[in-house]
């Protein structure tokens, strides 16, 4: 064995072992992540090169090459544009069929699904004859991720709970003091998918004419090792009790933990189940006024990621760079430097974010990306006319400077803690329910900016920075006012450290604590839930 390690759930240090299994699925989830990260960088890419555009959108191609189109204008297409969009819509749809196959088949084979739809949507993406046969490969892939993020989306049991929505290959059982950083190690994955994306582009770039069958194609590896992977691994210890099938579920615990010492964790997790079975209306539950506080601020959390302009830049980066005038080469080149920089700034969360906590890196970088993207906006609004691109060396650099300021701020904060935060502060009865509105807003949310970026930047110009600097300063006077620090808190203990109290959301919390669902069999262990 590489070594061993304890596991904590209610007080209680169960013991474990690292085993070849656990590392297997941390690879697992890695890629997953990968995949996502890579579907999410691929399009901007593609969508810049002549080959593709001249295949399925040869009206962007003579716009693009036209001086008599307005700059902001040449990639306005809503076929374009649904072309990177569609992916986030057939998400959305499949986590709802997701949810039921997760229940009934288990995780393992709602991943196996996950990876047949990633392998058959690269398939009609890489040998697409027409837009439609596309768009039909991004659909696919879609639903690849709505399938892999309720697969990787386990219960697992933290401090005496059921939780959901923390990707159990990586963060498995985390202690309340590096919870954070634990958690954002799958974002970091999704990260370093978008910069294997970018890398991809800027080399077949240089292939002609199927360079960009290249990209897509590409992309069947991760989805090859996904799939894979789901053939060897086993079920979870926590799905299998949770239909009923205890002592396979006991079985694969030790197989697990690398001991036959499981008998305590065993039994906290039955227990957990039996409790998140007695929970018989989540949504309807999510719903009354003292879970209000975690559902505005789940919900608002998902909103204000996307209107922070992010995934516009990392969806089109490479079309917005060429937009300003760079070439072919200079753009895909310039979107490889953003995708380092989020990896790298996505580290510095992954560092900082359980030392200085949630409330400071999303204050800090909201000043950062206000300052960033006012100070884009001037210089295009100066020096970028609906006939002129001709930025200049200088002022070039500055762009792309800004643009890495405004990414690197986001990847240590909104990034990774739009994620987080949520999954960290739904109580027990409804944190299931929470967690997949949660995703559904985000999807939903993406899909409107991806469909709507080209569009928006042909209609307000370089005012479209503009826009996104005012929503970033409204999310951050949220943050200032709403937003409760919840760094080293037990998730069991929220209610009473964090939302009585804090001076607006104590108002919903009259009669919390009776109607919170408690583990263990009814006993509270001396901690609220």
């Amino acid at each position: 064995m590489a070594g061993g390690f304890s596991v904590s759930g209610s007080g209680v240090e169960f013991e474990a072992k690292i085993t070849p299994i656990v590392i297997i699925s941390c690879i697992m989830a890695a890629t997953g992540g990968l995949m996502f990260g890579y579907d999410v960088g691929i399009s901007g890419g593609v969508t810049s090169m002549d080959d593709f555009l001249r295949e399925f959108f040869p009206t962007v191609l003579k716009k693009k090459h036209e001086d008599k189109e307005s700059n902001y204008c040449k990639y306005d297409n809503q076929g374009l544009q649904l072309f990177t969009s569609s992916l986030y819509l057939a998400g959305l749809t499949a986590t709802f069929f997701a949810s039921y196959t997760t229940r009934r088949l288990g995780r393992r084979l709602t991943m196996l699904i996950a990876g047949v739809f990633f392998i058959v949507g690269v398939i009609f993406n890489g040998a697409a004859q027409n837009l439609a046969m596309l768009i039909v490969g991004r659909i696919l892939l879609g639903c690849g991720v709505g399938f892999a993020n309720q697969a990787s989306n386990f219960p697992i049991i933290l401090s005496g709970e059921y939780v959901q929505a923390v990707p159990l290959f990586l963060s498995e059982i985390a202690p309340t003091r590096i919870r954070g950083g634990l958690n954002i190690l799958f974002q970091l994955n999704v990260t370093i998918g978008i910069l294997f994306a970018n890398l991809v582009n800027y080399g077949t770039a240089k292939i002609h004419p199927w360079g960009w069958r290249l990209s897509l194609s590409l992309a069947g590896i991760p989805a090859a090792l996904l799939t894979l992977g789901a053939l060897f691994v086993v079920d979870t210890p926590n799905s299998l009790i949770e239909r009923g099938r205890l002592e396979e579920g006991k079985a694969v615990l030790r197989k697990i933990r690398g001991t036959d010492n499981v008998e305590p964790e065993f039994n906290e997790i039955v227990e957990a189940s039996r409790v998140a079975q007695e929970v018989k209306h989540p949504f309807r539950n999510l719903l009354q006024r003292r879970n209000r506080p975690q559902l505005v601020i789940a919900v608002l959390l998902q909103i204000f990621q996307q209107f922070t302009g992010i995934n516009a830049i990392m969806f089109y980066a490479p079309v917005l760079f060429n937009t300003l005038g760079f070439k072919t080469d200079a753009s895909l080149y310039s979107a490889v430097i953003t995708g380092a920089v989020n990896v790298l700034s996505t580290l510095v969360s992954v560092y900082s974010v359980d030392r200085v906590g949630r409330r400071m890196l999303l204050l800090e970088a909201g000043v950062q990306m206000f300052l960033s993207q006012v100070a884009i906006a001037v210089v295009l609004g100066i020096k970028v006319t609906d006939r002129s691109d001709n930025l200049g060396h200088g002022w070039a650099i500055m762009v792309v400077v800004m643009v890495c300021t405004f990414v690197s701020s986001f990847a240590w904060s909104w990034g990774p803690l739009g994620w987080l935060i949520p999954s960290e502060t739904f109580p027990l009865e409804t944190r299931s329910a929470g967690q997949s509105v949660t995703v559904c807003v985000n999807l939903l949310f993406t899909f409107v900016i991806a469909q709507a970026f080209l569009s928006m930047l042909c209609h307000l110009k370089y005012a479209i920075f503009a826009f996104f600097s005012a929503w970033v300063v409204v999310m951050s006077l949220f943050v200032l006012f709403f937003l409760p620090e919840t760094k080293n808190i037990p998730i069991e203990e929220m209610t009473e450290r964090v939302w009585k109290q804090h001076w607006f959301w104590k108002r919903f919390m009259d009669g919390a604590d009776k109607h919170h669902v408690v583990p263990n069999g009814g006993k509270s262990n001396g901690a609220t839930v």
